[in-house]
């Protein structure tokens, strides 16, 4: 037997019957059949593909809440997505679920997040005849466009999970997972990030909440993690009590923070510039760099336009909007 083979058996004996094994046929589909590795798992092997993607490394750069903040400690999308997979694979390793799988799926969930977090994610939507929501770019982004347009070629369960961590159900229970451990990671992570700047202070929050999820980030994360596991791999989801205290905190959250004018004063002038480069590539296709005006030539302009929008990091599209408008001077 192979070093693969022999932890395909191992997954067999020790994970739930509601597991997804690496031996199921239908979820570890590739859209291109290849030779399996015989070091690891298809899981694994995803899980690696990821992470040595260029749009994993890009995530470093993208915002989460605040834009481009002064200060070592804020998160990134990268950061974020750190979290959501550690959440994700105790939860799953509790539930003898499949921790390969979870953690290839979280760490690829954000993937297609475009600049400057959800304002840029709303304004692509906006103008792009062709909608954009980051969930269906971060599957893109594996199938079409990484690896110079030849994709990732990750199997059914893992794109599946990416594509529905924020609204929708997946077909494994790992995916389920990781949409919870999404929420979990974003809302606890983003209120030490408020104190932080000033937005809220930790006696703001609700005490409604904070009476059953705890008064401090880990024990808000370790209530909310105990609840999911203790409800069961049956039905991923937290218990009832639990439940109402984390949609109110989320509640509490949009109100306060995602919706604040002063944390999203500087959204604007994330908007107006995304406006402007995509008024600027649409009309000028042959600017565009050869992967996209490929995708414009097989596709159409907006498409292009699009995919190479979304994978900008905050920094470099405020680089490339300078370069293009604002005018040199002359040494």
């Amino acid at each position: 037997m192979t070093a693969r083979e022999k932890y395909e058996a191992i997954e067999i004996d020790i994970l739930s019957p509601l597991a997804c094994k690496s031996t199921d046929r239908d979820m570890t589909m590739r859209e291109h059949d290849e030779e399996k590795c015989p070091y690891r798992t298809d899981f694994q092997r995803d899980r690696d593909r990821i992470l040595h993607c260029n749009a994993f490394r890009r995530l470093k750069h993208k915002t989460q809440v605040f834009l481009s903040p002064v200060g070592d400690h804020y998160r990134t999308r990268l950061t974020h997505t750190l979290e959501v997979s550690q959440i994700a694979r105790t939860i799953s390793r509790c539930m003898n679920l499949n921790e390969d799988l979870t953690e290839a799926i979280a760490l690829g969930h954000d993937l297609g997040h475009s600049p400057f977090g959800h304002c840029g994610e709303a304004v692509l939507n906006e103008i792009c005849p062709h909608g954009f929501r980051h969930y269906m770019q971060s599957v893109r982004v594996v199938e079409k466009l990484e690896n110079n347009g030849e994709g990732l070629n990750l199997t059914k369960a893992v794109r599946n999970g990416i594509e529905c961590h924020t609204n929708m159900t997946a077909n494994t229970k790992e995916g389920c997972v990781v949409r919870l451990a999404d929420t979990i990671a974003y809302i606890n992570h983003d209120i030490e990030d408020s104190v932080r700047a000033g937005i809220l202070t930790s006696d703001d929050l609700p005490k409604e909440c904070t009476k059953i999820l705890g008064n401090t980030k880990n024990a808000r994360i370790t209530s909310l993690v105990a609840s999911v596991i203790e409800h069961g791999a049956e039905s991923i989801d937290f218990q009832s009590e639990i439940r109402k205290a984390h949609d109110d905190l989320k509640n509490f959250m949009f109100e306060r923070v995602y919706n604040n004018p002063e944390a999203k004063k500087e959204d604007i002038k994330a908007e107006r510039l995304i406006r402007k480069l995509y008024e600027y590539f649409r009309n000028n296709i042959q600017n565009l760099p050869e992967q996209y005006r490929k995708i414009a030539y097989e596709t159409d302009a907006d498409r292009a336009v699009c995919d190479y929008i979304a994978g900008m990091s905050d920094g470099y599209t405020v680089d490339l909007y300078t370069e293009i408008f604002v005018p040199k001077f002359w040494k």
